[in-house]
């Protein structure tokens, strides 16, 4: 039996539901001038703010993307690679531990 490839657009819809969910926000991130940035600014309750690339769980990140997640974490910022449902499942737990602090 052959398991069907999960779209990244799919994986998005799912991450934004689930961040809705929560309380938060899951801003579709457009930075005109700046390619390769990442696709979701997410935003919780009590202000804990990272960005999420979005990628199919086959896709690879451009080597611009990397370069800019690697400029946000720099800079401080949290910065996310999402490839499946499961990861969504893991971020949001991850985000509730934030959230209760």
């Amino acid at each position: 039996m052959r398991t069907e490839k999960v779209r990244e657009k799919t994986i998005e819809e799912y991450l934004r539901l689930r961040i809705k969910n929560l309380g938060g926000k899951a801003y579709k991130f457009v930075s005109p001038g700046n390619t390769g940035v990442p696709d979701r600014l997410v935003i919780l309750p009590g202000g804990h703010t990272f960005f999420v690339e979005l990628k199919s769980e086959t896709g690879k990140l451009t080597p611009l993307q990397e370069v800019k997640i690697k400029e946000l974490k720099d800079l401080g910022c949290d910065a996310i690679v999402v490839k499946s449902k499961n990861d969504v499942d893991w971020l949001i737990e991850c985000c509730k531990e934030v959230m209760a602090q």
